[in-house]
């Protein structure tokens, strides 16, 4: 019983010494640093991916347009809204990408 009261005692001892201890306030500053080596070849392929996505989004919209074309002179049609907005979902991601990532770095 004793050595409970003792650990119960240390353990009470460290939750107020870090309670005294003031909490950081806002984010730290971490300042602008500088890329490391290779970061250019790395900018490089990202700009490719965010040129590739986005040709692909366009060809997306070009693809589903088709199908609601080809569907329409059957006589249908509606269920391609869904395909339409998945890929309009697809092209606000790539558009707001670099927003929400300039917004947290």
């Amino acid at each position: 019983m004793s050595t409970l009261l003792a650990a119960v005692s240390a353990a009470s001892q460290q939750l107020a010494s870090v309670a005294a201890d003031p909490a950081p306030s806002g984010v730290p500053d971490v300042g602008g640093g500088e890329a490391p080596p290779g970061a250019d070849g790395l900018l490089t392929v990202l700009k490719w991916v965010a040129w590739s996505v986005t040709a692909l989004c366009v060809a997306g919209i070009f693809g589903v347009a088709a199908r609601m074309a080809v569907d329409h002179s059957r006589g249908g049609g509606r269920e391609h809204v869904k395909g339409l907005g998945f890929v309009l979902g697809a092209c606000v991601l790539v558009g707001s990408a670099s927003g929400v990532v300039g917004a947290l770095v």
